[in-house]
């Protein structure tokens, strides 16, 4: 994956993407180039083999500290200002299959992300704060430092929720939690952020990203990564749906399973056991 992208770094490590938000003097304040940049690099992870977990995390002190403030001081009144600060590059992801379909349901500026069949884990390593804080909330799974500080900020700045985070985040956390870290815009940290379910754990600051490694690496080496773009389809899905709609396509996809080559790699390893060599298909 040759790839020249502006204000994020990219690495491909035993099967996981890393990349790092890469304004670490800034505390990685997003950038239309950053968005455009990280977009074009998880799409590229989506479609090449190579890759079975992407990792986000960021340079320095900070994981996103939201958007640039010389950018938010350039925002005119107008719509023409507030699309040119937002703008994106359209970047299309490959078509999912009959049932596992989700895009119609995910649009905006993160929503591409529930539809990459990869798991998409957002490692928190220090400040969080408003579209920095809704990025994450798009991921698969997220993981924080201890002492990462979080924030939603946008009603500091005069600002609404934004970008999806009124419907995302009151279902980690509950509709009161979200309305007080939203109507407060206190600051908390990584152990709160677990001790309220909005990250799944909080690992120390000295071991973080190798701890969030090594959960990546469990996912990359021992698990079907078709299973895991399935079941990723699946969940994300499945609030769009009623128990039998879920029920009837999960029938028709472990059919699909038991013809699947992982599914004769899955009981293969396990009963000569010995380590996975998953392919996907």
């Amino acid at each position: 994956m040759s790839e020249t992208y502006e204000d994020i770094l990219f690495e491909l490590r035993d099967g996981i993407a890393v990349i790092t938000l890469n304004r670490p003097e800034k505390l990685n304040a997003w950038t239309p180039a950053m968005g455009a940049s990280l977009k074009r690099a998880v799409v590229k992870c989506a479609t090449d083999d190579a890759v079975r977990v992407i990792v986000v995390t960021g340079a320095g002190r900070g994981f996103c500290a939201g958007a640039d403030m010389q950018l938010l001081q350039k925002i005119q009144k107008s719509s023409e200002g507030r699309t040119q600060v937002g703008a994106t590059e359209e970047v299309s992801l490959p078509s999912a299959p009959a049932g596992l379909d989700i895009s119609q349901h995910y649009s905006g500026r993160f929503g591409y992300l529930f539809s990459v069949p990869k798991p998409v884990i957002a490692a928190i390593n220090g400040a969080c704060a408003g579209l920095g804080f809704v990025f994450p909330l798009f991921c698969d799974l997220r993981f924080a430092s201890t002492e990462a500080r979080f924030t939603t900020a946008f009603a500091q700045r005069g600002l609404i929720a934004e970008h999806g985070i009124a419907y995302l985040l009151p279902r980690l956390v509950g509709s009161s939690r979200a309305l007080d870290l939203l109507l407060s815009a206190r600051k908390f940290d990584g152990a709160e952020a677990e001790r309220i379910g909005l990250v799944q754990r909080a690992f120390p600051p000295d071991t973080f990203l190798y701890d969030v490694l090594a959960y990546a690496r469990t996912l990359a080496e021992t698990v079907s990564p078709r299973s895991m773009a399935v079941m990723k389809a699946q969940v994300w899905g499945a609030g769009y749906q009623d128990f039998n709609q879920s029920l009837e396509i999960a029938n028709a996809e472990m059919t699909k399973s038991f013809a699947s080559a992982d599914f004769k790699e899955g009981v293969a390893h396990f009963v000569e056991k010995r380590v996975p060599r998953f392919s996907g298909r």
